[in-house]
This record gives structure tokens, sequence and C-alpha cells, in this order.
């Protein structure tokens, strides 16, 4: 079943992609169809960065990992997360710093 988004909704999300790309993120269809889930990553100052939209409204996240040449157990690299909606996602990754 296809989510019925506001074409309002659709421009911002555009927007804030845009601004990503800016910031050095490279986004990627993961799936076929121009609905497929959207994967967008940077690696910069240390850290990885990972967004994913599966859904406009649900289903979306975005984490940030430090970079590093050990191995740690259970995730102890993961320094930001969070999820929600397409919007919500895009917005908390633009407030990410990025790191000298």
């Amino acid at each position: 079943m296809k989510e019925h988004t506001e074409p309002s909704d659709v421009v911002i999300a555009q927007r804030l992609l845009d601004q990503l790309k800016v910031r050095g993120f490279q986004f990627q269809r993961i799936a076929p169809g121009e609905d497929g889930p959207l994967m967008g990553s940077r690696v910069a100052g240390g850290c990885v960065d990972l967004i994913h939209i599966e859904g406009f409204s649900r289903d979306c996240f975005a984490w940030r990992k430090r970079s590093s040449l050990l191995i740690f157990a259970g995730g102890g690299l993961v320094e930001r997360r969070t999820d929600g909606s397409a919007l919500d996602v895009l917005n908390e990754v633009l407030t990410w710093e990025l790191k000298s």
C-alpha cells in the first residue's frame, strides 16, 4: 500500500536532502522503483554517518559511529542515533556537527 504524502512535505524533504548532499552525504536507492528505500552515507571527521529512508512517515533512521581500527562488541562506537519520519530524521542529522 502506497503512503499518502503531502506535496509540500516532499518538497521540504528534497531540500533537506540537497542540504545534506552539500554537507558531504551521498545517496542511492537500495531497491528498485521511484519509491524504493534511500540510503545516504558520509565519512568525515572521524565518523561514519548513515541515513536510511524506508517510508516517508515511518521506518526511517540514522546513526553516527566513530571510526576506529579497534573492534568493540555491542555497537560501542555508536555516538548518535535517531528514528522516525523522513522529515524528523533528516532535520536531526542536519544538526550533527562534523568533528575535527
